[in-house]
């Protein structure tokens, strides 16, 4: 059974500044605190050219308090009184002086919030000589924009990120997001010039504005900077909306890395040392953090070969604590079982979470609240996800959290590649789900940790180790012997960091490894939506109910239902379901595919 005890604190303030530390809470006289936070990453919020009172737009702000636990911070923009910032703070760099927004005394007139960690700041603080006053990663931002401007700046910073930056000397107004949007970002602008960001669209959603036309909430394109014009009234005008990173690029900020150069040529024994070289490196970097690091570990390939370098790099940096590991599954998955193995073999120390199906179905509501989208594979993926992190949460103090996404859609681990037509096809496809990975897989994974407030890290996600993969010739990243991601296996294979058997395991269907295979987590909710929740006449009306993207089954039309009570009218949110290529599929889990289903009838006979 899954239990997790939340620790409720009413958050409180005014037009100016409060904050919340640990459990303590501050009050203000004559104000009644009108949302309650559970002590559940950082979240930003900012609006520019509000037309009503902040105090009531204020409200909206806490709808994100779960992304930072530790401290909240709201401030009006001096000389601009229809302009504030928002701030929910989980501190993991600089404890003392890590609030937001960041302002320094070299220049006063820069304003920064953001979301996220940059891994180079030291080295790039070092090379062009920068004075700093804090010890936030993210002040290398005010610096680097200073001297190169918002375009150099965003390009040269290697981590994930989502920041707003004022400038008020030059009456400008920046967003950008990291070239996979592993962190969330949302903007609402209306024809009049009011702008509204947030880190979740659940922060955008209840805003009071005036306009003459809708104005919808979107994502920020990930890999994105856009500069707007400040007027003298608080309103904004886009000027520009530019990319500075394309996944298939080598990153600008490759020459301020600790490996800055790597032996050419597509031979076999030099693309696998090199893979190792990168990914060593990726998670390297990633081990920044004053708060301590766990690890989510499914027993599958990915998340093992995180977790196993994670152990062998923290006892070579001699952390003073032993590093975590987390499985979530019943009793007889092949998931815990794979991952009790893993965790025996590195010699981490593993928790279990075993759940019900009860549990599971139960949690469907806030899983869905909390994404923010009606994806099926995406919600029927999040649910463990979200009750591991609820145990990490209540009982433990692992905060930093390692995970293994990025690696299917990189290396090619979906089960349809096998039937890719060329491999150019296939290495096209993995770039589209690269580009695509913000409104599935990496929104699962920030969204499920976020809600905890535990801070994701996903090492197969670094900007040099994907960019060196997808240059790769795509005849040697396709499936090989009929097992998908061999070139990675054949990377890591006879080196003992993980067993071999676990190297060379096939890829699960995500319902399949998380619960016993006779009934899976998939079947659960399908016997669960039949019987009970939506009826035949409902999914025939389907089209007119739903016009955009329209749900096919019941479990689609369930999930839809919640999100709208939820998010009315939003379904814009996700421009389309995923699904696997190449096949003639209904639907997107593995366990329906005919090449998957032989599969398993094989090893079961």
């Amino acid at each position: 059974m899954v239990h997790c005890v939340f620790k409720n604190r009413a958050p409180a303030g005014r037009l100016g500044v409060c904050f919340l530390l640990g459990l303590h809470s501050c009050t203000v006289p004559g104000f009644e605190p009108c949302f309650k936070a559970t002590s559940t990453m950082c979240g930003i919020w900012a609006l520019f050219g509000s037309d009503k009172c902040l105090s009531v737009q204020f409200t909206n702000a806490m709808r994100i308090a779960h992304r930072g636990p530790d401290a909240f911070r709201f401030e009006n923009v001096n000389e601009f009184t229809n302009c504030c910032f928002g701030f929910h703070r989980l501190a993991i760099v600089d404890q003392l002086y890590g609030m937001q927004p960041l302002r320094i005394k070299k220049f006063p007139y820069l304003w920064l919030c953001y979301n996220g960690e940059i891994y180079n700041h030291l080295r790039l603080k070092a090379h062009f000589e920068f004075d700093y006053q804090t010890k936030v990663d993210g002040e290398i931002l005010l610096h680097l924009y200073e001297r190169f401007g918002v375009e150099k700046m965003a390009s040269l910073l290697d981590g994930v990120f989502a920041f707003i930056l004022l400038d008020v000397a030059n009456r400008k107004v920046f967003l950008g997001r990291d070239t996979y949007g592993v962190r969330p970002m949302f903007k609402l602008i209306t024809d009049s010039g009011f702008l509204a960001v947030c880190s979740e669209a659940k922060g955008l959603t209840a805003l009071n504005h005036t306009t003459e036309t809708s104005a919808p909430i979107t994502p920020f394109p990930p890999g994105h900077f856009e500069v707007f014009d400040l007027k003298t009234n608080g309103k904004v005008k886009s000027l520009q909306l530019d990319r500075f990173h394309n996944c298939t690029s080598e990153p600008k900020h490759w020459t301020y890395d600790t490996i800055e150069t790597l032996p050419q040529g597509f031979d076999l024994e030099t693309v696998k040392s090199n893979i190792r070289v990168l990914f060593e490196n990726a998670v390297q970097k990633r081990l920044m953090a004053h708060r301590r690091i766990g690890c989510l570990l499914s027993g599958g390939l990915d998340s093992s070969l995180v977790a196993a370098m994670v152990m062998k790099l923290a006892c070579k940096e001699g952390l003073n604590y032993k590093i975590q590991t987390f499985a979530i599954g019943t009793e007889d998955s092949p998931d815990i079982l794979a991952a009790r193995k893993v965790a025996a073999h590195i010699g981490s120390e593993h928790h279990e979470v075993n759940f019900t199906p009860e549990e599971g179905l139960k949690a469907l509501d806030e899983v869905i609240f909390h994404l923010e989208t009606y994806d099926i594979t995406t919600i029927r993926a999040s649910v463990g996800m979200y009750l591991v992190s609820k145990y990490i949460r209540s009982k433990t103090e692992s905060v930093v959290i390692f995970s293994g996404e990025g690696a299917d859609e990189l290396t090619q681990g979906y089960i349809y590649f096998h039937k890719a037509p060329t491999p150019m096809a296939a290495a096209e496809d993995s770039v589209r789900l690269m580009k695509e990975l913000y409104l599935f897989d990496v929104l699962r994974a920030d969204r499920t940790t976020a809600a905890h407030g535990l801070e994701l890290r996903v090492p197969f996600l670094d900007h040099r180790l994907t960019a060196y993969y997808l240059s790769l010739p795509p005849h040697m990243r396709v499936p090989k012997d009929g097992v998908e991601k061999h070139l990675l296996r054949e990377a890591f294979s006879g080196l003992n960091l993980i067993p071999e058997d676990i190297l060379w395991r096939r890829k699960e269907a995500f319902s399949d490894g998380l619960t016993a295979v006779k009934k899976s987590w998939y079947s659960i909710l399908q016997d669960h939506l039949e019987s009970k929740v939506v009826n035949d006449e409902q999914l025939e009306n389907a089209a007119k109910t739903f016009p955009h993207n329209p749900p096919s089954t019941k479990e689609a039309y369930f999930f839809r239902q919640v999100f709208e009570k939820h998010f009315p009218g939003q379904g814009q949110w996700l421009s389309h379901y995923w699904m696997p290529r190449w096949i003639k599929a209904s639907d997107p889990s593995a366990r329906t595919l005919s090449i998957y289903c032989a599969d398993k009838a094989a090893k079961d006979d």
